[in-house]
């Protein structure tokens, strides 16, 4: 052991550190003294040892201001004021026109199947009312139900941009917490509705005008997601702060992967995953307003962060700030139930099937159809070979394209297994080929234009060429408005008309036809509506 002396000198924490041949060496009277030397060297080195420390290697604890983009969300939700007509007239004609979306949609039992409570029978008290049914569920659940419907039959909205996306399906989220809060007593009506959509349609599409999250294999409902939990959480009471925190947990919330809508693994988890992004929108608000802490730097944080993880490391840009220009610029559906790339593409199949009728032709007599399309519409629909289901369908240009030339039509029915059985469609699909037109591509992309261009060029077997059928703009563009309206009201009354009886539907045109008194409405007046016993 050491000397009591030498122990002296050695801080305790140190000690430790000294070999036990040593200490012997120092105890030991009749040691040489080369070895004492030695021993005294040693001991001098490790009396100037420093306590190890961390602090060049671990990471740091203290919490950053939150990210630009989660507050400058917040900020918008909360403080911005919209005072455009255009947006809140556009707002009115997508409300309805996505409320009769989702009524069509129960007419299909691959939807109905999934709705409802999740413990059947469960009636919950002022619970969320899902228009068509007669169900009462919890705003979670309810978000589920509505958004599913919406999105099922891909006939709602549409913006267009680097990444892709159908900004009504924020309405899942909206109507559900909205009627929710209505039934307990908040005085909330369809204009807090109609605000909610915009600045929902304003956050998706904003952030999708420059940064394309498919592109890095990401689904485009992640907006969804983000842009529903930032607008219900204003609706649900949270403060500005908490609007950033909440936001900022739709970010970390694993996101899903684009691979059910893309062969070979198509399939209906597409129709249903909007509706699964605006519960969990609701699910993070309700967590946020019980106390559930943020992630400040969700995105940029250094290697855990969305960028890092994600977006290989680029940081999100953006074109415009946030006003109301995506709801004034949306896209509807209006003629046909078709993935929106392919909308200009199936009008000219129409014309075309009209065009060989009146030669004495028909989708027999067809040897080969161009389609000179965007980029875009060949990334995501340009599909060979056997199509599986209802899904697989709606996203193949070439069964959108064939359909209507063979029967004149495209509806929702067209892409049934039954509808689908018909050999005359993939013999004509066969026969369909795309190709890439630049000028389209980037017409997609000029914020001026936002185009969705498609053409047809279409050869017969006797070696006739038809004259090429090419169409900008689908009927659903904001530059075909005027014309669009009267198509979307009558689609509208379509969907309606399987759902209940003349005089309801009356009363309901009469209610959501009128703009200013609509807009005062009780939010749970206006969902009653829709209720069925």
């Amino acid at each position: 052991m050491l000397s009591t002396a030498t122990r002296a000198g050695i801080p305790a924490a140190r000690r430790r550190l000294v070999p036990r041949s040593f200490s012997r060496l120092a105890t030991t009277t009749r040691a040489s003294v080369p070895a004492l030397r030695a021993s005294t060297t040693l001991l001098s080195s490790l009396s100037s040892i420093r306590p190890m420390s961390s602090t060049h290697h671990g990471e740091s604890t203290l919490r950053p201001e939150p990210d630009k983009v989660l507050q400058d969300i917040a900020d918008y939700v909360h403080n911005y004021k919209v005072d455009s007509d255009l947006a809140f007239e556009t707002a009115r004609l997508c409300l309805i026109d996505t409320i009769g979306c989702g009524l069509e949609a129960l007419r299909f039992p691959e939807c109905t199947k999934l709705l409802g409570p999740v413990v059947e029978g469960t009636v919950v008290p002022n619970g969320t009312r899902v228009p068509g049914t007669n169900y009462e569920l919890d705003p979670i659940r309810g978000a589920f139900n509505i958004g599913a419907a919406i999105r099922w039959l891909d006939f709602n909205d549409c913006f267009l941009a680097e990444e892709w996306g159908h900004p009504s399906d924020n309405l899942g989220a909206i109507l559900a917490v909205a009627d929710h809060l209505a039934r307990q007593g908040q005085p909330l009506s369809v204009h807090d509705i109609l605000e909610a959509m915009i600045k929902a349609h304003e956050i998706q599409g904003g952030i999708a005008l420059l940064n394309s999250f498919n592109r890095v294999g990401l689904d485009h409902v992640v907006l969804v997601k983000v842009a529903s939990t930032a607008v219900v959480s204003k609706l649900l009471g949270l403060t500005r702060d908490q609007t950033v925190d909440a936001v900022s947990q739709a970010w970390v919330d694993g996101q899903s992967l684009r691979t059910y809508r893309h062969a070979p693994n198509t399939g209906p988890r597409k129709a249903w995953a909007a509706g699964d992004a605006c519960s969990r929108a609701v699910n993070l608000a309700l967590m946020v307003k019980k106390g559930e802490k943020g992630l400040p730097s969700v995105l940029t944080a250094k290697t855990w962060g969305f960028y890092d993880v994600l977006f290989k490391g680029k940081p999100f840009k953006f074109q415009i700030p946030y006003g109301s220009y995506i709801m004034e610029n949306v896209l509807f559906k209006i003629s046909f139930p078709a993935e929106f790339h392919a909308q200009t593409a199936v009008e000219a199949a129409h014309i075309l099937h009209n065009k060989l009728k009146e030669l004495g032709k028909s989708s027999d007599d067809i040897k080969s159809v161009r389609i000179r399309t965007q980029e875009a519409a060949i990334r995501i629909i340009d599909k060979q070979g056997p199509l599986d289901n209802f899904a697989d369908r709606d996203h193949a240009i070439n069964y959108m394209v064939a359909y209507p030339l063979i029967f004149g039509e495209l509806t929702s029915e067209s892409y049934t297994d039954a509808s689908a059985a018909d050999p005359r469609i993939d013999a004509l699909r066969s026969k369909i080929y795309c190709v890439e037109e630049k000028r389209f591509s980037v017409d997609y992309h000029d914020p001026a234009k936002r185009s969705i261009g498609n053409a047809l060029l279409v050869e017969l077997n006797d070696g006739t060429v038809l004259d090429e059928v090419e169409i900008e703009y689908p009927v659903g563009h904001k530059r075909r408005r005027a014309e669009g309206t009267p198509l979307l009201i009558n689609k509208f009354k379509r969907h309606i008309s399987y759902h209940y009886d003349d005089a309801h539907q009356a009363q309901i045109l009469e209610t959501v036809s009128d703009a200013e008194s609509l807009s005062k409405l009780p939010v749970d007046k206006f969902t009653d509506l829709f209720v069925k016993a």
